[in-house]
C-alpha cells in the first residue's frame, strides 16, 4: 500500500491510498457523506487480484484536513482529480457513492481522460433540495454530529441491518466525523443539478440502488441513470443507502460483472 497527502490550492491536504497491480487497470471509490474509505473494505477482499485500487477521504473527513465549511461541489471534483493525477491513475472505472456518485459525473464531464467507466451507486444528479440541506446544516450546527446519528442510520440501513451489532461501528463513524466536515458537504451537494451535464455522458455506466435506500430511492437513482444512454441499473433487495456494507457479496457481483462487460477487468490479465 502506498499512502500520499495531496496538498490542494487552498492548502486543504486530502488523504489517499493505492493497493495492488502496480499496472493494473484502476478502480478509483469515492465515499459517501459521512463515511470515510473505509466505506469499501467489505467489498476489497471480493474483488479480483491484479486491480489497482485507488481510495481517498474527502474533504473534512477521515484522516483529511477540515477546512472551514462551506465546500462547493467544484471543490470536491477537483479534489478527486488531483488525488487521480497524484497517483497517475487514467482510464479508471470511478465507483462512487452517494456523493461520491455525484464527484463521479462532474468528474466525468470534466476530465474524461480519467474515467472510461462508472458505477453511480445509490446517488443521483440531484439530491434532495437546498431546504433539506440547509434545515439538516442547522440542526447538525446547534446539536452535533451524535444527535443526528439515528436518523441518518435509519435513512442509510435496512430493518435487516438497522440496530444489529454490525450496524455499531458505522454509527460510530459517523458520530467522529468533524461537523465542519459534513456540513461543509451538505452545502456542496444542495448547490449540485448535474441532470444536464450528465444527460451528456457518453461512457459505460451502471447504477446500483438499494430497495430500503431512505436517502437515495431506487427510481431516483433508475432515474439518474437513465440519463446515460447504454447505462445499466442493479437493484439491491433487502438494502439501503450503503449495499456495499449490508450486502457485499451481491455489491460486489455487480461490480465484478460490470468490470468485465465494460473490458475493464481484462487487462488485468494483461
Amino acid at each position: 500500500m502506498r499512502e500520499q497527502m495531496i496538498t490542494r490550492p487552498d492548502g486543504t491536504r486530502i488523504y489517499a491510498q493505492i493497493t495492488g497491480a502496480e499496472n493494473g487497470p484502476a478502480v478509483v471509490f469515492s465515499n459517501s457523506l459521512g463515511t470515510t474509505l473505509q466505506l469499501w473494505d467489505p467489498i476489497l477482499p471480493l474483488l479480483p487480484e491484479g486491480l489497482r485500487i485507488l481510495r481517498y477521504d474527502m474533504r473534512g473527513h477521515g484522516r483529511s484536513d477540515v477546512p472551514d465549511a462551506p465546500y462547493t461541489m467544484g471543490q470536491l471534483i477537483s479534489d478527486a482529480e488531483a488525488v487521480c493525477d497524484a497517483f497517475d491513475v487514467r482510464d479508471a472505472m470511478f465507483v462512487g457513492l452517494s456523493v461520491g456518485g455525484m464527484i463521479a459525473q462532474g468528474l466525468a464531464v470534466k476530465r474524461p481522460d480519467l474515467i472510461r467507466a462508472m458505477v453511480l451507486s445509490n446517488t443521483a444528479a440531484k439530491i434532495g433540495n437546498p431546504k433539506l440541506w440547509q434545515d439538516r446544516i442547522s440542526f447538525i450546527t446547534a446539536n452535533g454530529m451524535a444527535a443526528a446519528s439515528d436518523e441518518i442510520m435509519r435513512r442509510w440501513f435496512g430493518r435487516d441491518f438497522y440496530a444489529t451489532p454490525a450496524m455499531t461501528p458505522w454509527k460510530a463513524m459517523v458520530e467522529a466525523t468533524s461537523v465542519t466536515g459534513y456540513t461543509g458537504v451538505c452545502a456542496a451537494i444542495a448547490g449540485t443539478d448535474f441532470y444536464t451535464p450528465t444527460s451528456g455522458l457518453r461512457i459505460p455506466t451502471l447504477g446500483i440502488a438499494g430497495t430500503e435506500d431512505g436517502s437515495t430511492p431506487p427510481d431516483l437513482v433508475r432515474e439518474t441513470t437513465d440519463l446515460i444512454p447504454g447505462s445499466h441499473f442493479a437493484l439491491i433487495r433487502r438494502a439501503g443507502h450503503l449495499p456495499c456494507v449490508e450486502k457485499p457479496a451481491e455489491f460486489a457481483t455487480h461490480l465484478c460483472d460490470f468490470l468485465s462487460a465494460t473490458g475493464h477487468l481484462a487487462q488485468a490479465g494483461d
